[in-house]
């Protein structure tokens, strides 16, 4: 952090060393599905939490709160519209997978069903594009967070923060990380709501909404905020939020759309919970970025008195810790520490196993081993896991070493992967759509947003730096190219070669990964271990309600998707943008209020509700700690005993698993 932050790292380096290293397991047979898909029985509540905990990544913190500290109060709603609309959107799309493609391993296995080896590629490239700049936003982000607070070596920090995601994702696959995604996102909600009450209710200087709305006013009397009504930050009225919220609506459409690793969480639920998991994920999302950036951003503007934080520590994502430490002081720091730590290892564990199903599934299995079986499988995915860690490791010490921070990245993402929206999106929905449109709209699309990214920085600078092409209008021209070129493009290259009119049956073809040598290994059948059974497959009746579900949740998706983006885009920001209306002391302190109701909804819906869905699984789980602490073997359904005691093959692993 540099000196206009105005303090020193509180805590100290062994304190940052030991929670980057010491933070961050029940055993079961790991297949390859069970390793990348879960079993397929993950129920709504731990999708939800699943779904926020991955969606709470650094920047959700710590850019939304530099974005309230830049342009006041719309900063937070426009980070958390902006980004919310996507998750209630991509419901839809879970919908589809699940009754499209049920046996899909990643999302990219449906776009090679559909089109072939050409479009596969392209598509391969532009995920993991999409992994490669959200890993290096979280690790940006979180050594230069760690480092200021704890003053740890940055390049250490980017170096160490994977060792301990990678450890727990090897051993538990997408399991552990819905697991630890649901703790990271108890930690995360705990340590806002400490923001939260410190700010508007107990802390010395602030302590109540309207002594922070009186500090507002004073900061705008001190430095106005230029494109904002009146100069206030009291108002949704903001021309560079404005830019931020087109800006961050279109990039937060890459991360989603083409991040494998909500179509993971997506194949990993069972088929009747993928759609509500999401819904409550999107919904309970909405308030941690809005309450946290309204408290944090805001403190920050309130506490920073006459000596502004730099432009540099405010790109870096610094003005969370900045507040964090007025407000609160020591606690401040370890609050913020851990919150963050839980943000970028959540986030960076997802990214772990969806890259690692893509460079298994989709490179190795497609192309280099077809008949490679689950033992196989499972180490070329733990390969994965560990190559990517160093990987990602390295770019982020040479974004680091290039000055480049995670709020550049943040507004860069949609120029770089917005193009391939609209046809991946397609590929589910459209049967029109062919190959050459599917592979060319991407590209072409790339080539626009580009180009329309550094003519603008050009012609509005002169001279083409990371300050310049960092700069809102030319991020603004590359984002919106990106997304609306392909709009153009695909249409026209389908009916221009003629449309496919595709039946969905190559995609249904997909087939489920042989774990049979594993399952040997361990001495279990394959048919009971969760997730290698279809008992839907086995029962015609079965298959046939699931169905009806699917097709219901899909009407139902459509329909809510639709309300929810008129609420969040339409019907809530812009009549009070339009207004020019700037916040009254009783309205900010129902502002606030809001903020914190919606975030005790949030806790009941992704800390309670998990807890009440899986109170079978936990008293079970309970149940075999007690018996394995006094050392009886736990008899699991299914199981005989040999006169060793030993399981026999037919112990049934993981019986009724539901995550």
């Amino acid at each position: 952090m540099s000196e206009t932050a105005n303090f020193v790292a509180p805590l100290s380096q062994g304190f940052g060393y030991g929670i980057i290293v010491g933070l961050g397991y029940q055993y079961e047979v790991q297949t390859s599905e069970m390793f990348s898909t879960a079993g397929r029985s993950v129920k709504s509540g731990l999708v939800a939490a699943a779904v926020v905990s991955s969606w709470t990544w650094a920047a959700t913190l710590l850019q939304s709160s530099a974005v309230a500290y830049q342009y006041g109060v719309s900063g937070p709603f426009f980070y958390a519209s902006g980004a919310c609309v996507q998750i209630i959107l991509f419901a839809t799309l879970a919908i589809e997978l699940k009754r499209r493609a049920p046996n899909a391993h990643t999302f990219l296995e449906v776009i090679r069903a559909r089109y072939g080896t050409a479009v596969h590629v392209v598509f391969i490239v532009f995920c993991l594009m999409t992994n490669i700049l959200v890993t290096a936003m979280l690790l940006t982000g979180g050594s230069a967070v760690l480092t200021s607070l704890t003053g740890v070596n940055t390049v250490a920090a980017c170096f160490l923060l994977p060792i301990g995601v990678v450890l727990y994702t090897l051993f538990g696959g997408i399991k552990a990380t819905f697991i630890t995604d649901y703790m990271h996102t108890v930690v995360i909600i705990v340590v806002i709501f400490i923001y939260a009450f410190s700010a508007y209710a107990s802390n010395d200087t602030l302590g109540s909404p309207g002594k922070v709305y009186d500090a507002l006013v004073a900061a705008a009397d001190r430095h106005p905020v230029e494109g904002n009504a009146q100069g206030s930050y009291l108002t949704m009225r903001s021309k560079e939020g404005g830019i931020f919220w087109v800006i961050n609506l279109v990039g937060n459409f890459g991360t989603v759309f083409l991040d494998n690793g909500y179509y993971n969480k997506a194949i990993a639920a069972h088929p009747v919970h993928a759609f509500p998991g999401y819904v409550i994920g999107g919904l309970c999302w909405f308030a941690i970025p809005w309450l946290c950036a309204s408290t944090m951003g805001i403190s920050a503007l309130a506490l920073e008195g006459t000596q502004r934080m730099s432009s540099e520590d405010v790109t870096a994502g610094l003005v969370l810790p900045f507040a964090a430490v007025k407000l609160l002081g020591y606690s401040g720091a370890v609050c913020t520490t851990l919150m963050i730590f839980m943000a970028v290892t959540s986030a960076f564990s997802a990214q772990l196993i969806a890259v690692s199903s893509i460079l298994t599934y989709d490179i190795y299995q497609a192309y280099i081993n077809p008949s490679a079986k689950g033992k196989r499988l499972v180490w070329v995915s733990h390969m994965s896991c560990i190559f990517w860690a160093i990987a990602m490791a390295s770019f982020a010490t040479g974004l680091y070493y290039a000055g480049i921070g995670m709020g550049y990245l943040y507004l860069l993402m949609g120029v770089i992967i917005s193009s391939a929206v609209f046809p991946g999106a397609m590929t589910l929905v459209w049967k029109a759509q062919n190959w050459v449109a599917a592979a060319v709209s991407p590209i072409l699309g790339l080539a626009v947003s580009l180009i329309a990214w550094l003519v603008t920085a050009k012609k509005e600078s002169g001279v083409l730096t990371v300050a310049t092409t960092g700069a809102n209008y030319p991020m603004l021209a590359g984002n919106v190219a990106a997304l609306l070129s392909p709009i153009i493009f695909s249409p026209v290259l389908t009916y221009i070669f003629g449309p496919q009119n595709y039946d969905y049956e190559s995609m249904r073809a997909i087939r489920k990964v042989d774990d049979t040598d594993v399952a040997a290994a361990a001495h279990v059948d394959i048919e009971l271990i969760p997730g290698e059974n279809n008992p839907a497959a086995i029962n015609p009746a079965k298959e046939q309600e699931e169905e009806r579900k699917l097709n219901r949740a899909a009407l139902y998706s459509r329909t809510l998707t639709i309300g929810m983006v008129l609420c969040f885009l339409l019907l809530w920001p812009i009549p009070m943008y339009g207004s020019s209306y700037v916040f009254s002391k009783k309205f900010f302190t129902g502002w606030v209020v809001v903020g914190i109701i919606w975030l005790f909804c949030t806790t009941v819906g992704v800390v309670i509700f998990p807890l009440y869905e899986g109170r079978e699984s936990i008293i079970r789980t309970a149940r075999l700690m007690a018996l394995d602490a006094v050392g009886k073997k736990p008899r699991f359904e299914g199981q005989e005993q040999t006169p060793s005691g030993s399981a026999t093959p037919t112990e049934k692993v993981g019986a009724k698993s539901d995550v």
